[in-house]
């Protein structure tokens, strides 16, 4: 059910989108414990002119790998989304080569009345998921 919206500088090739994708993915699964089927995502590429993401004065190095994550979801716990933090950074890294330091992530809190997942309809209140 998370939405996950994945900002990535142009030049990453489809299977590099595939792998990106999935690690997301399982992050999402492991920290939110969502069903696997549960899987909303959109990837968007970017001119590395169009994108600024500088250290926060953490004195991190930004490089071209950089992706900058959006987590659309239900209210989470703080500790659910540290969990998610670690697992994606570390998934990101292991598996795409892609420096935790080149991790951005946010993650924006809404309710159930701000869902439909089509039919015109708001399915988390109508009981139809929970």
């Amino acid at each position: 059910m998370p939405l996950i919206k994945i900002n990535l500088l142009k030049g990453r090739s489809p299977e590099e989108h595939e792998k990106i994708l999935d690690c997301i993915h399982e992050a999402v699964v492991r920290a939110f414990h969502v069903p696997t089927a549960d899987r909303y995502q959109i990837l968007f590429e970017h001119e590395r002119s169009h994108v600024r993401a500088e250290d926060t004065g953490l004195g991190l190095f930004r490089s071209d790998k950089l992706i900058i994550i959006e987590v659309i979801s239900r209210e989470r716990s703080a500790e659910d989304k540290q969990a998610f933090y670690r697992f994606v950074a570390a998934g990101l890294s292991d598996i795409c080569t892609i420096d935790p330091a080149d991790v951005v992530v946010s993650v924006v809190d809404n309710g159930d009345a701000d869902w439909s997942f089509g039919l015109g309809r708001a399915q988390f209140i109508t009981d139809e998921l929970h």
